[in-house]
Formats: C-alpha cells, sequence, structure tokens
C-alpha cells in the first residue's frame, strides 16, 4: 500500500473512529435525570421527592444520576419555568439545557376532597408526570396515576408507594432507553437523508413580485376531547407543524407544544385524516410546512362523563 492509498485510507477512517469514539463515550457517561417538584402543594412536593429517590441507580449504578433538587430547581426557575405544564418544543429544551441533564420530570400532584351528590366523601390524590428529553423537547411519557380512599392520609400514602414502587421506576428506565435508541435512530436519518425543501409558510409581505397562498383545507376537522383530558378537566393548545405536499395531502406532522393527557394524539390523528388544497405560488402547486394550533377547553358539565 502506498503513501497517498494510506493517507485515503485515514481519511476515510479517521471520521468513522472519531464517530465511534463519541457514541461510546456517550454511553459510558450516566444518563443525567432532573426531577422538578410537583408544585407547591405538600402532596406535589412528597410525589417529587419519592420520584427523585425512586430513580436514584441501585443495581445500575453507572447507568443513571439524579440532579440535585436544589440544583435543578434553580436551573429551571432560571430558564423560566414556573409550573406550566404546557410547554412549547423550545421551552422544554431552554429548561432541559439550564440544569444540564439528558431526561427531567415534570408535573402536579394533589390530595383532594371529592363530595358526590349520591356517594359518601372520599379523598382522591393524584400526580400528573411528565417526562420530557431535554435534547429534543419531546414528551415522551405521561401518565396521571389516582387513588381514592376515605381519608386524605391514606389517599396520598398508596399514590406514593405507586410512585416509589419498582415497576414505575422501570417503566421509566425504560421509556428512556428506548427514546435514546430513537433519538440516535433520528439523527442518522436526518445525516443521510439530507435536508428536504419545502416551502414554509410565514407572514413575511416584503417579496411583493410573488403571489403565495397557504393550503386549505377541504374540511376542519375538530380534534376530540378524550375521556383521559376530561378526567382530569384539562386545558391546554397544542401547536403541530404539518408537511403539505403539492397535492395537498399530508406528510410530516410534528408537535411543537405538547399537552399530555392524550391531546397531542387526538390532534395527530386528526391531521393525519386530513386533505388540503395545495398551497400556490403564482398559479403552481408547492409544498408548504404550515402551523396549526388548537385550543382546547373543557366542555360543559352535562357532556362529560360522570
Amino acid at each position: 500500500m502506498n503513501v497517498r492509498t494510506q493517507l485515503l485510507v485515514l481519511s476515510f477512517c479517521l471520521p468513522l473512529l472519531a464517530s465511534a469514539a463519541v457514541a461510546q463515550a456517550q454511553q459510558s457517561r450516566p444518563t443525567s435525570l432532573a426531577v422538578l417538584d410537583f408544585g407547591k402543594d405538600p402532596t406535589g412536593l412528597r410525589a417529587a421527592a419519592v420520584i427523585r429517590e425512586t430513580l436514584h441507580s441501585k443495581e445500575e449504578p453507572r447507568e443513571f444520576t439524579v440532579i440535585d433538587r436544589d440544583q435543578a430547581g434553580a436551573a429551571g426557575l432560571g430558564a423560566g419555568f414556573a409550573g406550566l405544564l404546557n410547554l412549547t418544543i423550545q421551552q422544554a429544551r431552554d429548561i432541559g439545557s439550564a440544569m444540564g441533564c439528558d431526561f427531567y420530570l415534570l408535573g402536579e400532584a394533589q390530595t383532594l376532597r371529592r363530595s358526590p351528590s349520591i356517594e359518601p366523601v372520599y379523598y382522591e390524590s393524584y400526580a400528573t408526570v411528565f417526562l420530557v428529553s431535554a435534547r429534543t423537547g419531546k414528551l415522551v411519557l405521561w401518565e396521571r396515576p389516582a387513588v381514592q380512599r376515605a381519608a386524605p392520609v391514606e389517599a396520598e400514602k398508596a399514590l406514593l408507594a405507586i410512585l416509589s414502587s419498582d415497576e414505575t421506576r422501570q417503566r421509566y428506565l425504560m421509556t428512556i432507553r428506548r427514546a435514546q435508541e430513537d433519538e440516535r435512530a433520528a439523527r442518522v436519518i436526518a445525516v443521510e437523508g439530507g435536508a428536504q425543501i419545502i416551502e414554509v409558510m410565514t407572514d413575511d409581505d416584503s417579496d411583493q413580485n410573488q403571489e403565495v397562498r397557504a393550503p386549505r383545507p377541504y374540511r376542519r376537522l375538530k380534534p376530540p376531547y378524550p375521556e383521559t383530558a376530561a378526567r382530569a378537566e384539562v386545558e391546554a393548545t397544542v401547536d403541530v407543524l404539518v408537511d403539505i405536499d403539492a397535492r395537498g395531502e399530508v406528510g410530516r406532522v410534528e408537535i411543537i407544544r405538547w399537552a399530555g393527557y392524550g391531546l397531542d394524539q387526538s390532534v395527530i390523528d386528526t391531521v393525519k385524516q386530513m386533505h388540503f388544497f395545495p398551497a400556490q405560488r403564482d398559479g403552481v402547486a408547492i409544498p408548504m410546512r404550515v402551523l396549526l394550533r388548537y385550543k382546547f377547553r373543557k366542555p360543559p358539565v352535562q357532556n362529560r362523563s360522570q
């Protein structure tokens, strides 16, 4: 092998070796987790504390590490987090970046007195748990465990038992591992596939020489308000970026403001059923990326399941 051939081989192999070294370093570094307080209610503070303790590495001491509560809280506050759970992707990334973690959990938890009209009074303890990827800002898991008991102490104790269980811990860690694999696969696809050329709809009227018309739906569909959201009486906004091709067909759909409670999936399922008159520039159909916003409000009491 001559010198020129050796140099060519090295020039080809070095980037691969560097990439492999970076991947190995990432795998050897523990995945850092943060848990923000679940509101100011005593149940919320105890719920977050239990989750922190539950996630502390036991049999996998090198795989996960949990950031100190005060450090995470101060960083989150500095990034503008004030308890809002209906975050945009960018807001979620900013909070994660400020805390310096790979994934984080946020949510709320309370113990409430319930007084049904035809049943005895009872107490309900619930926790809304959101697991977020700090790198992508995506909501990778949400859940809302809830228990009912005759006394508030009993209700909270039962809820904390769920949050501290090995089943809950394994579910969170498996979700994190799966999200890491999905993110690595997405990065490979993005590098190999290249960027798709598509028009982005804006309100900029600076170019007066071209007439650009946004895509219009044949029929506007309203995403259903799911029962999972109705039980929690959630009001939230879901923003979604949608790629619409030159035929008016929906392609890529990406949530950029998530809400959980099944609302995000309701929006995705609805948008994928839609058909559009395609966008046009000077009378010629073109692909376009548009932002769609859906605001969910609690339906009237008589329309909700009792």
